[in-house]
């Protein structure tokens, strides 16, 4: 199994120094948030940036995937925000048809992104026609650079769960591109069912996976053993699955390289199991 870490839990390093320190630690790949401090996607000299990245993450062998949850890259005042749902939309779609090009530069295996909450004045059919035409958009600029999406359900958003993922799928004629993040701590915060059986359920439509602890009812991302979530049975789920598996911590970035190595100590030992 291919364990990443994400570059949202080290907030606080230069890319360069969280990529040297992944991959010193032994990690495979990394989930690469694109935000101010870590390759801006709207900041100058774009293409020699990522041309850099590139060849950076080729001398340190890791792979790396593209994650677009910045919180607030493209609005310094509201978290997350513009969505696919919001009036001025097409900022989000700017955003992850920028993050597609991306990726296709540097051979990521999967750009990953969410739907946004459903403002409180929006219809509910308005707010899935709103996201099916985003997402139909960034379908158009996924097939140009030959490169797939992880759309990721996230709970309190309009697609929160396994059910909204397949639904939106149907709506755009479940195209082959259009595949899932599955967030294992998710499965246990919101799913009916047992998380083991989320990820079976999950795998033939699985790009990109997130793994981090977590409650019943309660969306915090913790560190492994401070949840509920037993991860032997998880992994064992997840073996046919052969992408990167990055740990998802994103506020905890004060103690990145401490968290970074324990993590991938309990990863490997959850395995073996």
């Amino acid at each position: 199994m291919r364990f990443g870490y994400g570059t949202n839990g080290f907030a606080n390093h230069r890319l360069g120094d969280a990529l040297r320190v992944l991959a010193d630690l032994g990690y495979d790949g990394v989930a690469l948030t694109l935000d101010h401090q870590h390759l801006d996607p709207f900041g100058p000299d774009l293409a020699r940036r990522v041309a850099a990245l590139a060849a950076d993450l080729d001398r340190l062998g890791l792979a790396v995937v593209v994650e677009t949850g910045a919180r607030f890259l493209l609005d310094p005042w509201r978290k997350h925000s513009p969505t696919f749902l919001d009036p001025d939309r097409a900022r989000r779609v700017e955003f992850l048809t920028r993050a597609v090009a991306i990726a296709a530069d540097l051979n990521a295996e999967a750009v990953s992104f969410w739907s946004g909450n459903k403002p409180a004045d929006l219809e509910p059919e308005s707010a899935w026609a709103h996201l099916v035409d985003g997402c139909a958009e960034v379908l158009e600029a996924a097939d140009e650079h030959d490169v797939r999406l992880g759309f990721e359900p996230e709970p309190g958003m309009l697609v929160e769960d396994l059910d909204g993922y397949f639904e939106l799928s149907r709506r755009l004629g479940d195209p082959a591109r259009f595949g899932l993040t599955l967030d294992i701590g998710h499965c246990r915060c919101n799913e009916s069912e047992p998380v083991p059986d989320c990820v079976r359920r999950a795998l033939p439509r699985l790009v990109n996976v997130q793994i981090d602890d977590m409650r019943r009812g309660t969306h915090e991302h913790l560190e492994f053993g401070k949840g509920e979530i037993d991860f032997p049975p998880v992994l064992a789920a997840l073996e046919p699955y052969p992408g990167l598996v990055a740990v998802e911590l994103p506020r905890d970035s004060h103690a990145a390289p401490r968290i970074a190595r324990e993590s991938l100590e309990f990863l490997r030992k959850a395995v073996a199991a």
